[in-house]
């Protein structure tokens, strides 16, 4: 079982940054990958960010080169960096867990499919 809980959220300017955060509990397993997805209006859910549990990360192709995602293990907090935003950015931001087997495994890590822990979200408005 993981919880989480983002935050850090709002309103910027074009060309601003924001960095989100997720607070997590976990049931004390520590092969859980975790990811930011983000909703816009009237659009399927997408995968931006992922970080696995040996800090493997993977980027949308949307995002790469202006968000970074990293995680404190100590705090359990995981963020996301976003630097460069542009309306296209906006959107409700969740972060999720999944819970990857010891043994790895072929996986899509930005895919909604794979993960079955949710935060909220919280929103991100760039104009």
């Amino acid at each position: 079982q993981v919880q989480l809980v983002e935050s850090g959220g709002g309103s910027v300017q074009a060309g601003r940054s924001l960095r989100l955060s997720c607070q997590y509990s976990t049931d004390g397993y520590t092969g859980y990958a975790f990811a930011w997805f983000r909703q816009a209006p009237r659009k399927k859910r997408e995968g931006v960010a992922s970080i696995e549990a040996d800090g493997t990360t993977k980027y949308a192709d949307s995002v790469r080169g202006r968000f970074t995602i990293s995680r404190n293990g100590a705090t359990t907090i995981l963020f996301l960096q976003m630097d460069n935003l542009n309306s296209d950015d906006s959107g409700v931001y969740y972060c999720a867990a999944a819970h990857r087997p010891p043994w790895g495994g072929s996986w899509s890590s930005l895919s909604s499919l794979e993960y079955v822990y949710w935060g909220d979200g919280t929103q991100v408005t760039v104009s």
